[in-house]
């Protein structure tokens, strides 16, 4: 019952509606972060762009797409190719393991952590090198700086569920 539930969702929305709401998200993404930079980059950052990583859960078509907004964004912090190919990587796996949240039936409370950690965890590899900083202190400032974000997501989820009347959301 619930495939066919999820199927339904799905189905609704040709290929033309997905690739336009793909580009709606990937720019209110820069956005976002065009009027967010300031806390965005450096060794303490709170991005709250990566908030939209949660609307995977409702869209899992928009993993790539947030992926590639995130690459795109990149372009504003001045740390280059490595900053973006890796901002990429970090957005499509943490957009995908919220629908994979989605996909078992978990509390949306947990699509709070891959928000948090898969930032918070990855982004430091190459940030330490770049700022000469220990991953570990940027592990701490980039985990706590999502905290805001990842809740800002989850409540994103609840409130695009409300509106449209999607079912498929686990309280």
């Amino acid at each position: 019952m619930y495939k066919e539930k999820k199927k339904i969702f799905m189905e609704q929305y040709t290929d033309i509606q997905k690739l336009t709401l793909s580009g709606l998200i990937i720019g209110l993404y820069c956005i976002i972060m065009y009027f967010t930079q300031s806390i965005s980059f450096g060794p303490y950052q709170i991005r709250i762009a990566t908030a939209l990583y949660s609307l995977a859960y409702i869209y899992p078509f928009l993993i790539l797409p947030l992926g590639i907004a995130n690459f795109l964004s990149n372009m504003l912090g001045g740390l280059g190719l490595i900053d973006m190919i890796g901002g990429c990587i970090v957005g499509i796996i943490t957009a995908y393991l919220i629908t994979l949240i989605r996909n078992y039936k978990c509390s949306l409370w947990i699509c709070a952590f891959p928000i948090i950690f898969v930032p918070g965890t990855i982004v430091p590899i190459w940030l330490s090198a770049i700022n000469s900083l220990p991953y570990s202190t940027l592990v701490i400032s980039l985990c706590i700086g999502q905290i805001i974000p990842s809740l800002l997501g989850v409540a994103l989820i609840k409130t695009l569920s409300k509106i449209l009347d999607w079912k498929g959301a686990v309280k």
